[in-house]
């Protein structure tokens, strides 16, 4: 996330970042105004997809395909509303789009549309005008929010 934060802070604008309580390597990065620390990986989850407008997902590990699976299993089932994935890194991600299209879809196991949740790409310029679509989207479906919570700090 630490791309994501610095890109926000660079630009001028508040940057937040969600960390993980881990036993070794994961510190919050210099880039963030405010952080929120978790201790389990479901609930870092639920609040990273409770406040998105979409995902840009850059190279990663173990962790970073478990956060692209979840939020492509809640959009697939309509558990939250259409927003964009974005895959940044074309000769990174190709080999799982590959798998996804040739191996998940030829057996039946997601419906073919499926695959056209995610966008790939190496270009920010097309990252952004997905990501714009998804906003206008999301003004569109505001009514459909879920309601302020006092518990989890935000404002009514």
């Amino acid at each position: 996330m630490e791309a994501a934060n610095r890109g926000a802070k660079e630009a001028g604008g508040r940057s937040i970042g969600c960390n993980i309580k881990l036993p070794m390597e994961q510190k919050p990065n210099p880039y963030v105004d405010r952080f929120v620390e978790f201790r389990y990986f479901f609930v870092r989850k639920v609040m990273l997809v409770k406040y998105s407008s979409a995902f840009v997902v850059m190279p990663g590990g173990f962790g970073t395909l478990d956060e692209l699976f979840e939020a492509l299993t809640l959009v697939q089932t309509r558990k939250i509303e259409m927003f964009p994935i974005v895959l940044m890194g074309v000769s990174y991600w190709q080999p799982l789009l590959d798998f996804i299209r040739g191996t998940l879809v030829s057996r039946g196991t997601i419906d073919p549309l499926d695959a056209n949740l995610i966008l790939l790409t190496d270009d920010p310029s097309k990252a952004i005008e997905a990501i714009m679509r998804g906003v206008e989207l999301s003004e569109q479906e505001k009514s459909k929010q879920p309601k302020r919570s006092r518990w989890l700090g935000e404002r009514q």
